[in-house]
């Protein structure tokens, strides 16, 4: 899998990245990626120079500004939103409980929200909570356990004309599955119902384009695509202007700016930008804007992993030892697996004792693995693939599991 047309130079790729030195083969992408050098320099540089806080009339308050401004772009450039409409936070679980508040003040008993228990909790809780708060009931988007899809025929039903909101996912973090999103948010505008979308997981592999997808909030966390440790919140400029989150009064109440509280780590956001650089330039052939070249580079990346994968899920599903949970048509190279008469974290330790980096247990995905019933034996174990994983330790990662048995 070396370079050519339309293919990434996976070599030229691991050279941007000094943590591969480790000699681990890092599968827990899904848990958090790896950060490339430039995302590194691109940090540290912002910290050699002063940065004050926004709003001054000198240098270093212009820098700050400058930072906020590009994170903003990049982060809009991801997603296919607009820059005046994204929210910067410090993750994607801080920021839906934030958004989740402010829409909830005009939630009225009787009103109703859809989640799904295909979703990490994290788009779950937060809308929950705030229905118990104010009186309004819950309905589940239920996942077909077998196969781990998550039909999206069943919200003819469940979206009503009470329904306020729809909260789902892109994709999954632990099975990987990928809904028909655009389907379920057609249902819900029907009814006249928001869309939250939780695109953490997905954005690392597929290129998102917020308008085709049909959602109203996107979500997404820039560790799981090589960043630092930043959230944001993407939305039509003129939708945030409805709401009023909670505030401090003197805190600026423009949009999106009035979503955000506290000082910012302005250093960190120098890294949002470099992060999307840096999957825009995966594809070094990709020519136009960072939008175009983001589509380039993201069906590169696509291709790529999607070949590692069948290669591991096809191989993982043959042994008789291991049983694969699902098996979606639509996913991210995720997987989630049980070994027979191993308990997950012991099976994490051996691969751990082999170089392998590997997450065990609910990986946040409670709904999801309480339906499969896994998570009375200790969930399950993850493997995750990112573009800077290679045939090799594909290899390996099949061998170690092989040897388990």
């Amino acid at each position: 899998m070396s370079s050519g047309a339309g293919r990434l130079d996976v070599a030229r790729v691991r050279g941007l990245f000094p943590g591969l030195s480790d000699g681990f083969v890092h599968a827990d992408g899904p848990a958090g990626s790896l950060v490339p050098e430039s995302v590194v320099r691109a940090v540290s540089q912002a910290m050699r120079v002063p940065i004050a806080n926004r709003g001054g009339v000198f240098p270093s308050s212009a820098r700050a500004e400058q930072l906020v401004s590009g994170a903003r772009s990049a982060v809009a450039d991801l997603v296919g939103g607009v820059a005046s409409g994204v929210v910067l936070g410090a993750n994607m679980t801080t920021l839906t409980y934030a958004v989740a508040r402010a829409l909830a003040k005009r939630w009225q008993p009787g009103d109703e929200v859809v989640v799904s228990r295909l979703d990490h909790d994290a788009n779950v809780r937060p809308w929950i909570q705030l229905a118990v708060e104010t009186g309004v009931a819950v309905r589940w988007a239920e996942v077909d356990i077998e196969t781990g899809e998550l039909p999206a025929w069943q919200y003819d039903e469940l979206v009503t004309p009470r329904t306020r909101l729809v909260a789902v996912t892109a994709a999954s973090n632990a099975i990987g599955t990928r809904p028909d999103i655009a389907a379920i948010a057609e249902r819900a505008h029907r009814v006249g119902a928001l869309v939250y979308l939780d695109a953490v997981h997905a954005a690392p592999h597929v290129l998102l384009d917020k308008t085709a997808l049909g959602a109203d909030f996107v979500a997404v966390s820039a560790y799981k695509w090589c960043g630092p440790h930043v959230g944001a919140v993407v939305a039509d400029p003129a939708l945030l202007e409805q709401f009023s989150p909670d505030k401090l009064v003197p805190a600026p109440d423009r949009v999106p700016d009035r979503y955000e509280t506290g000082t910012p780590p302005f250093e960190l956001y120098a890294g949002v930008a470099a992060a999307v650089e840096h999957l825009a330039a995966l594809y070094p052939e990709g020519e136009g804007t960072r939008r175009q070249r983001l589509a380039t580079s993201m069906a590169a990346v696509g291709r790529y992993e999607g070949e590692l994968f069948t290669q591991l899920d096809r191989a993982l599903r043959s042994m008789p030892h291991v049983q694969v949970l699902g098996s979606p048509e639509y996913r991210t190279p995720t997987l989630s697996f049980t070994v027979s008469r191993m308990r997950p974290r012991q099976v994490t330790r051996e691969l751990a004792r082999r170089n392998v980096c590997a997450w065990d247990g609910d990986y946040y995905a409670r709904e999801l693995f309480d339906a499969i019933g896994v998570n009375e034996t200790g969930g399950a174990v993850r493997l995750g693939l990112l573009h800077y994983n290679t045939v090799d330790e594909v290899d390996h990662l099949i061998q170690s599991v092989a040897d388990l048995r």
